[in-house]
Formats: structure tokens, sequence, C-alpha cells
């Protein structure tokens, strides 16, 4: 079963539920009625039908509507609010969505802020402090890429998510000593997306949709790209706008991009800019736009984070 099945067959639980306790299931193809009339149209999950049968023969005067149904969930699904980011377990504020605004621990599979990063390494005064440690477990840094890379490894065989996909970004890319292996990196992302990894879903999605190491495919690029964005990465659902636009849906492009800005993607939030200085969004778009990324960015905001951002060092093993 795929991930949109399994939202359309949650979604009919949630809807039929109550009114299959107060009447009797009626088949679409036939009329008979009684509690045994139980089969259900494999994709829309809205009609009932007594037996594989009745089913078979109704297929062609349902599938007008089915498609229609199936198109409703989906889209239902597709351009919910994501939750946020998660926060950070030192500070308790929210994670930045940039990739600069947080660093992943290899010793505890912990993602800490910048601002919890960098503070204990620095004093009042802006001072460097000798204190090369995890700021959440203590653990001391790694000392060489190779230790970096065994600990990251132990993260893996712990079943973390994000250790899956950090791992797989080093293979894609052929860094700390790896070597570039598209293989290999586009196995660690789909375990890491298995895991509940959203960002790994849009870098499936950037494989499929450039061809890195296998054919190009822009349907399975957008199915992945999907996947992500329902699961909060904003690049993914920033990709997905842009090809709305490409393809004139305009509509469904500004809906993209409203949901990123929410989540902080300062990218969407210029893209509804720009749709509203060609007359492709409403001033009330543009609006709405401005104070959600206002939001977002009160949330993540505090003078530790701001310090980090002034001293961020680019080469570090953690």
């Amino acid at each position: 079963m795929s991930e949109i099945d399994g939202v359309c067959d949650l979604l009919h639980n949630m809807s039929t539920t109550a009114d299959s306790n107060n009447k009797s299931n009626i088949c679409a193809n036939c009329g008979k009625e009684g509690t045994n009339v139980t089969n259900t149209c494999n994709k829309c999950k809205g009609v009932l039908y007594c037996n594989a049968a009745c089913k078979k023969k109704h297929r062609q005067k349902h599938k007008k509507d089915c498609e229609k149904r199936v198109t409703e969930l989906h889209d239902e699904q597709l351009f919910k609010q994501p939750p946020p980011a998660e926060d950070c377990p030192i500070c308790f504020l929210r994670i930045p969505v940039l990739n600069t605004g947080s660093v992943y621990y290899v010793c505890c599979g912990k993602m800490i802020c910048t601002g919890c990063v960098y503070a204990p390494l620095y004093d009042s005064q802006g001072n460097e402090v000798d204190n090369e440690k995890c700021p959440f477990c203590r653990t001391p840094h790694p000392d060489t890429e190779e230790e970096h890379v065994k600990r990251l490894k132990k993260r893996v065989e712990a079943n973390d998510g994000q250790a899956f996909f950090t791992l797989g970004s080093y293979y894609r890319d052929g860094l700390f000593g790896l070597p570039q292996d598209y293989d290999k990196a586009l196995e660690l992302f789909h375990r890491a997306a298995e895991l509940g990894n959203a960002d790994a879903y849009g870098c499936i999605g950037n494989v499929y949709e450039n061809g890195e190491g296998i054919v190009v495919d822009k349907k399975k690029a957008k199915h992945y790209y999907e996947l992500g964005a329902m699961g909060g990465d904003v690049a993914a659902r920033y990709n997905l706008g842009l090809e709305e636009e490409d393809a004139g849906n305009i509509d469904k492009a500004i809906k993209h991009f409203m949901i990123a800005v929410r989540c902080g993607d300062n990218q969407s939030l210029e893209m509804v800019k720009e749709f509203y200085a060609n007359g492709n969004a409403t001033k009330e778009d543009y609006t709405k736009a401005l104070q959600s990324y206002q939001i977002y960015l009160d949330e993540i905001k505090s003078d530790q984070r701001d310090q980090a951002a002034a001293v961020r060092e680019d080469c570090r093993y953690y």
C-alpha cells in the first residue's frame, strides 16, 4: 500500500464510522442493503459493494467520480500545514529552517540550534572558551573525519533517521573521506524517509529531478517532493510551487508557497512577493505571507543565535 493509499484509508474511516453505526450499507451496483455490504472501492474508499463481482460491474460507471475523489483526498492531505520543526532540546526554541541554523550531533543524535552550539564556546566578552564538547551530552568532539563517520555509523545502527540522511548526503557529495556513491546515497535516503525524515524524501525527489546516477523521472520526482512537503520539508514544498507555476497552476503554486512561508522559507516569501507584483497574488496574500514569516522569525529569534551567526565556524566535526 502506498503512502497516499494509507491517507485515503484514514480519511475514509474517519468520515464513515459514525454513519455506519446508524444505517445499513448499500451496494453501489445492485442496491442490496445490509451489514454484509462492506467491500469498498480500492481507490477512493467512498462506495460499498456486496461482493467483488458488483465492484467489477460498477467500475466504469464509478471511474470518473472515483478519480475526482482520489484527487480531492490527495490535495486535502498535500495542502495541510505540516507541523513545525522540533524545538532545540537545550533552549526549547523552534529550530530554524535553514541548515545553517542548527547542527546535528553524531554523539547523541540531537539537532541543536547554533545559538546553543556556540554559546558555551564564548564568554560574555566574546572570548573563546576551551570547551570542545557537545552542548547536550558533553561528549568531546571527534578529532578526525574518520572518528566523526564512525560515530555517525553508530547512530545509523541505532536506526536514527537523521543519521541515515546525513550519511546519505556524505555519499552523495563525497564528503568526510567517503567516496561519491549515488546508489549508496539513494539507498540511505530511502531508509531515512522510512524512519520519518522528510528531508530525505526531498533529496530523493532531487535525485530523480536531476538524474543523479539514475535516469531522470519527473513523475517520481514530484511524488517524492509531495511526500517531503507533507512531512515538512520546505525545499520540497518550494520545488512543488515552482512546478505548479511552470504548469500554469498559479492557485496551487501560491498554496505551496504560502505553506512554505509559514514554515519559515524566505524563498517562498519572495515568490509570493513576485506573484503580487505581477498580479497573480492579491495584496491580502502578500500581507498574510509577511505576517506568517514575521511570526516564524519571532519564534526562532534569540540573542544567543544572533551572536552565533557572527562567530559561526564552518569546519568543525560534531
